[in-house]
């Protein structure tokens, strides 16, 4: 039995610790331009989600941070939907 509600909540979980990965690896574990490059190319292919996808999104990773222990995966929970541009950062 999966210890995961749906397939969406498992993929993001794989996503957000995929691109933690990738935003907390130094030169000597990545090429700091191929993390760039796939860091931006993470944030396309989520630009071009619907209002609807964007929403559930949204939402499941507030959950996620919520019911996370970790203070360091909470905060960068919380920080994944601006660092994405998933919202507008505010003014």
């Amino acid at each position: 039995m999966s210890v995961y509600p749906s397939l969406t909540h498992a993929l993001a979980e794989a996503l957000v610790d995929v691109l933690r990965f990738i935003d907390g690896s130094e030169d000597e574990q990545m090429d700091q331009d191929d993390a760039v490059r796939m860091m931006e190319w993470v944030c396309h292919v989520l630009s071009r989600l619907s209002d609807d996808q964007r929403g559930e999104f949204l939402d499941l990773l507030g959950k996620m941070a919520e019911e996370e222990s970790d203070p360091a995966r909470r905060a960068f929970l919380r920080e994944l939907p601006e660092g994405f541009a998933l919202v507008e950062e505010p003014v």
